[in-house]
């Protein structure tokens, strides 16, 4: 905001204004949650900037075919075998002509995986409900332990690490490169599982590179743990490896096209 050196009232006014709009920004918030092991916000913390916007390149987005050795997770067939609810039941999510709608609880992958090249396509509601949190909630959890935030992030501010293309109570996006409600969006993650001592102790934490509608949002970021909802949780040995989860959070989210590629070492067929 400009200072208007004309007009002597002027800067109380942007004083008033800006005070204001930080108090706005904090109410999207938290601030009596722990604070991030940087030291510099409170995990949720609404006084964090947001990010800046971006318009992706292309709002009419056809499905990204899976290269030839990938695992189609979700396709063209609804076939929802290679899924299960977090107690081992049965998918119980509605899939119609390629498209999975989340359902109550959460959905997961019966295989666990480790470290992956990840494309995921959904969209939230086209009609607008709610607000914040409440807006297109929803969340793919890679191994079931790390959030990649689903959100209707399109006009739509909330605290900024829990916004999409968030990793969930951690870091924002470097940007916000969403679309509108209702049209299809992507994510192309590439993940590298922690690794574990002998020991048990943590050698080498997770690390992701988010790509959103083919921006990127996250480079080669490391997680500080699990995330959870006001609070991070510790590394413990079980999160080196695990299935790829969809979360349910009261809103009629769209998945189609999800398929995931194994990443091996250099000179490992």
């Amino acid at each position: 905001m400009r200072f208007n050196r004309g007009c002597a009232h002027t800067g109380i006014v942007v004083f008033v204004l800006a005070g204001g709009l930080f108090a706005q920004q904090a109410n999207l918030g938290y601030d009596d949650t722990p604070m991030q092991p940087n030291g510099r916000w409170h995990i949720h913390d609404g006084r964090r900037p947001q990010p800046r916007l971006v318009a992706p390149a292309s709002a009419k987005m056809t499905p990204v075919p899976p290269p030839a050795d990938a695992t189609v997770l979700v396709g063209d067939r609804d076939d929802l075998s290679g899924w299960q609810m977090t107690d081992g039941s049965p998918a119980t999510w509605a899939m119609k002509n390629g498209i999975l709608e989340t359902g109550k609880g959460l959905l997961q992958t019966k295989a666990q995986f480790t470290d992956f090249q990840l494309h995921v396509e959904f969209a939230t509601p086209s009609e607008i409900k709610g607000s914040s949190q409440g807006r297109g909630n929803s969340g793919v959890f890679l191994l079931g332990k790390f959030e990649i935030q689903v959100l209707d992030s399109y006009q739509n501010p909330t605290y900024p690490d829990g916004q999409a293309a968030a990793m969930y109570g951690q870091y924002p996006p470097l940007v916000n490169a969403s679309r509108p409600p209702g049209d299809w969006q992507a994510y192309d993650i590439v993940f590298t599982a922690p690794r574990f001592t002998q020991r048990g102790t943590l050698d080498k934490p997770a690390v992701v590179t988010v790509f959103h509608n083919g921006v990127v949002v996250h480079n080669a970021t490391p997680f500080w743990g699990p995330t959870a909802h006001k609070m991070i949780d510790p590394y413990t040995p079980d999160t080196a490896k695990g299935p790829i989860g969809l979360q349910d959070h009261g809103n009629p989210i769209r998945y189609r096209n999800l398929w995931i590629r194994a990443i091996n070492d250099y000179d490992k067929s």
